[in-house]
């Protein structure tokens, strides 16, 4: 499969191109000024999921929309989310990020809440779109777990299922058993403590009011790993029996030469978050897909040089994208995928 990847245009600045520095970079720049407006929308089973929309909003009901999903733990206020939604406003979409449960300011209702195979909140939100705007383009970009949920989400509706004209996937997961090891090792376990905190401070919630009642505070606490907090916490939740099977299930990888939906993957080949040559255990994925590789950029990071700044490479390449797809008219751009026709690097 590594004969099928694009070489990405992103180049890592001297100096700057270990996998760690490049994942962290981004929280340590100046954020995008990004001004939003907050909308609750209710879920079938009545839980609630926090739209946030850029501002001013485009007037015209038929402007592109640019549908943001999350990573694990992200929210609008992750630099990845600013950067994206500022670009895109830039040139007059209309963006939204979708918050998963309780990622927003709202806590979530339900004790039910979110995990990287969850498809049914966000296959929700987007048809709340399309009846509001029935006649806009629009495309969804995914990061991290946000775009392991997109993949896996195209993979199961089919050409037709989605009223997208494309997904773009960052950094996404693809084998997230591969991954739960990965972010167990070396600096990468920073990442896990960092993350696995805010997790179970949202499930001590629920196990102080009793909803949660087959877990005490002492052994939540003791969850020190993603294998232990899933295995514990999301699997039994969400219906999976153990985190073997819910990682199993979930992740977007084996469902790749299921999409039909126009589809770019970006990744780094150093992402601490996915083992090196993942891609080669994976199936070959689809005519539909296009997965362009740097060498360099960690998980969500690629930064590079710009003008003499350090500037995020992501908005870039995205804003090619979203043009690319934005210029086909009236029809999903089933043969407009940037790059589709070019010799493989």
């Amino acid at each position: 499969m590594s004969g099928m990847t694009h070489k990405a245009g992103f180049r890592a600045p001297r100096g700057l191109a270990n996998p760690h520095i490049q994942t962290l970079l981004p929280l340590l720049l100046p954020r995008s000024k990004l001004h939003v407006e907050t909308e609750l929308l209710t879920l079938p089973d009545n839980d609630v999921v926090e739209l946030s929309w850029a501002q001013p909003s485009h007037p015209d009901a038929r402007a592109p929309i640019m549908v943001l999903f999350h990573g694990l733990e992200g929210s609008i206020d992750s630099p990845y989310a600013r950067t994206l939604m500022r670009t895109a406003t830039d040139m007059g979409w209309r963006a939204v990020l979708m918050h998963f449960r309780g990622c927003g300011r709202v806590p979530n209702r339900g004790l039910r809440s979110y995990h990287a195979g969850e498809t049914a909140d966000a296959y929700w939100m987007l048809s709340q779109l399309t009846r509001r705007y029935p006649n806009a383009l629009k495309v969804a970009v995914g990061v991290s777990l946000g775009a392991n949920v997109l993949l896996k989400l195209a993979a199961e509706q089919g050409g037709d299922g989605l009223d997208l004209a494309g997904a773009i996937a960052i950094s996404p997961p693809l084998d997230l058993a591969a991954s739960a090891d990965a972010i167990n090792i070396g600096f990468a376990r920073y990442y896990q403590r960092h993350i696995l905190k805010s997790m179970k401070h949202k499930m001590m919630r629920h196990v102080e009011d009793g909803r949660l009642s087959r877990i005490n505070r002492q052994q939540l606490k003791a969850l020190d790993t993603f294998w232990a907090f899933d295995n514990e916490i999301t699997a039994p939740l969400h219906g999976f029996g153990s985190a073997t099977d819910y990682y199993q299930r979930a992740s977007s990888g084996l469902m790749l030469h299921r999409i039909e939906l126009p589809t770019l993957i970006l990744h780094a080949a150093d992402d601490p978050l996915m083992p090196i040559n993942l891609l080669d255990r994976l199936p070959v994925p689809s005519r539909s897909v296009r997965i362009e590789m740097a060498e360099h950029g960690g998980h969500v990071g690629f930064i590079e040089y710009r003008q003499g700044l350090l500037r995020p490479w992501l908005a870039t390449r995205v804003a090619q994208q979203l043009e690319s797809w934005r210029n086909v008219p009236g029809r999903k751009p089933q043969t407009r995928l940037l790059g589709r026709n070019q010799p493989q690097d």
